[in-house]
C-alpha cells in the first residue's frame, strides 16, 4: 500500500461505524484524544453530517478499506471566527507513516482554501509528539501551549496549539463557502 494507491473522498453516514473502528484504539488507550468514551453509531453519524454543512470530512482508503479521516470544524462558534477553521486527522493503526495523513491534509486543505478558510488551527496533545512532528512537517507552527488542561490515563496532559495560513488575509476578507453549497 503506497501513497498513490490511497484515494480521498467525502464521508457519509454510512462509514461511521468504520470510522468509529478507527477511533476506537485513541479513545480508549491514548490521550491523543480526550473523549473518554467511544461514540456510537448514532452520534458519529450525526457528527459527520453535522460537519458536512459547513466543512469537508475525509475519508481516505485503498481497495475500500477506510485508512483514516480528516475533517475541519469552525475554531469557535463566534462569526468573527469563520475564517478560521480547525483541522483533526486520524490514522488507522498499522496504516501510520505511508502518507495517508499527508494526503487528507492536502486534499483538506484544498477544500478549505476554495470555502475561503484563511487560517488553520490544531489542538494537539502535548505528549504527542508524532502529531507535533508532522503538522510541523505539513506547515503548522505552535503559537501556544497549555499545561495540564485534561486528565487521561492517569496522568494530567498539555496541549500545544498549532496554527498554519492557508491563505493571505485580506481586509475585508470574502465571505465563506458553506461546505454544504460549495459541495454541490
Amino acid at each position: 500500500m503506497g501513497a498513490q494507491m490511497i484515494t480521498v473522498r467525502l464521508a457519509t453516514v454510512a462509514d461511521a461505524a468504520d470510522l468509529i473502528a478507527i477511533y476506537k484504539p485513541y479513545v480508549e488507550t491514548t490521550t491523543i484524544t480526550f473523549e473518554e468514551e467511544t461514540p456510537s453509531v448514532a452520534e458519529f453519524r450525526r457528527r459527520i453530517q453535522e460537519t458536512l454543512k459547513t466543512h469537508p470530512y475525509l475519508i481516505a482508503e485503498d481497495s475500500h478499506e477506510i485508512l483514516g479521516y480528516a475533517y475541519a470544524h469552525f475554531y469557535n462558534s463566534r462569526m468573527a471566527y469563520q475564517w478560521t477553521a480547525e483541522t483533526t486527522v486520524y490514522v488507522k493503526e498499522g496504516a501510520k507513516a505511508k502518507g495517508i495523513g499527508t494526503r487528507l491534509s492536502q486534499e483538506l486543505e484544498t477544500l478549505l482554501a476554495k470555502q475561503g478558510i484563511l487560517q488553520l488551527m490544531a489542538c494537539i496533545t502535548a505528549e504527542n509528539q508524532t502529531s507535533l512532528n508532522f503538522h510541523h512537517k505539513i506547515g503548522y507552527r505552535q503559537v501556544g501551549m497549555f499545561p495540564e488542561v485534561g486528565y487521561k490515563c492517569g496522568h494530567w496532559c498539555g496541549i500545544i496549539w498549532m496554527q498554519k495560513e492557508l491563505a493571505a488575509i485580506t481586509d475585508p476578507p470574502k465571505a465563506i463557502v458553506p461546505f454544504a453549497n460549495f459541495s454541490k
